[in-house]
């Protein structure tokens, strides 16, 4: 008996690993005929960038085929929920294995089918940092919704989450959704696009001019549960989650706001050595709390 026992373990987790292989090798074209208002197609590059947590970063540019890659949680302990999420790198690059592959995999650890979503960049000159991104994540929100039972997820658990400019592209998405940015291509995009909870990690560019939010930024009460991680030495950055967070309070939007005195920016999952680096626990908590997992 344990001898059967033993050996369907290890059956599940080849087929664990199979899944996995497949879906990092099966990306999904978002707009198979071409992304809108896009007038050169740009040669993809990727590269390696400095060490964080003793590892170097994967990092992607010149994306203008945007697509998501499905990383499903294990059938073993599947929660139905899922998760976009979105790399951050000024909207310039993307951090790709840092704040992508790396976040995918503690997902579906914890039974969250994870959606890697590698949106336009670097930004397109003459519109708006976040306009293009926008579109894609849009997209990818309203394509797994409408493919929920096929991903096996529940079509009312689908969340995003960002690392610094991919947390911005996230609150623009709990924040845009009342109509599309973008011509409708199919059936995916007459489903809602709207993010069920939101999770910010050292969010950029959400603060505005005179302790305001940024403008391209509607909080209202139809804003998604949000939760915000952030450390008060991330000089460049802190107003973004202290205001933000302020505006979810007063829109009357359930937040939680995680503030550590030093971690900088920029550590995605990895061990920097500092108390931050406990997030994604404070992270789970807040996933039980909302019910998305059990």
């Amino acid at each position: 008996m344990m001898r059967l026992l033993r050996w369907k373990l290890v059956f599940l987790v080849i087929c664990s690993m199979i899944t996995l292989t497949k879906a990092q090798n099966n990306p999904i074209l978002l707009f198979p005929k071409g992304a809108p208002d896009e007038a050169v197609q740009m040669v993809e590059k990727a590269d390696i960038g400095g060490e964080t947590g003793g590892s170097s970063v994967l990092r992607i540019t010149n994306v203008s085929e945007p697509t998501i890659t499905v990383y499903p949680a294990p059938q073993e302990n599947a929660s139905g929920a899922a998760m976009i999420v979105c790399p951050g790198g000024g909207y310039s690059i993307l951090a790709y294995d840092l704040e992508g592959d790396e976040v995918c995999e503690w997902l579906n650890k914890i039974g969250i089918t994870a959606v890697l979503l590698k949106y336009r960049v670097p930004r397109r000159e003459g519109r708006e940092k976040h306009e293009a991104p926008l579109q894609d994540i849009q997209r990818a929100i309203g394509y797994v919704r409408a493919n929920a039972r096929g991903l096996d997820i529940d079509p009312k658990r689908i969340g995003v989450m960002g690392f610094s400019a991919g947390a911005h592209l996230s609150a623009m998405a709990s924040n845009s959704f009342a109509k599309r940015t973008y011509p409708a291509v199919d059936a995916a995009d007459r489903v809602s696009c709207r993010p069920d909870f939101c999770l910010l990690v050292y969010p950029a560019y959400l603060d505005g001019e005179n302790f305001r939010l940024a403008p391209e930024l509607k909080v209202s009460a139809q804003t998604p549960p949000t939760m915000l991680i952030q450390t008060e030495d991330d000089k460049s950055y802190i107003n973004s989650s202290l205001f933000y967070y302020y505006a979810l309070k007063e829109a009357g939007v359930p937040a939680w706001m995680h503030l550590y005195s030093t971690g900088g920016h920029g550590y995605g999952l990895r061990n920097t050595g500092v108390a931050v680096n406990e997030w994604p626990e404070r992270a789970e908590n807040w996933f039980r709390e909302l019910k998305i997992i059990d």
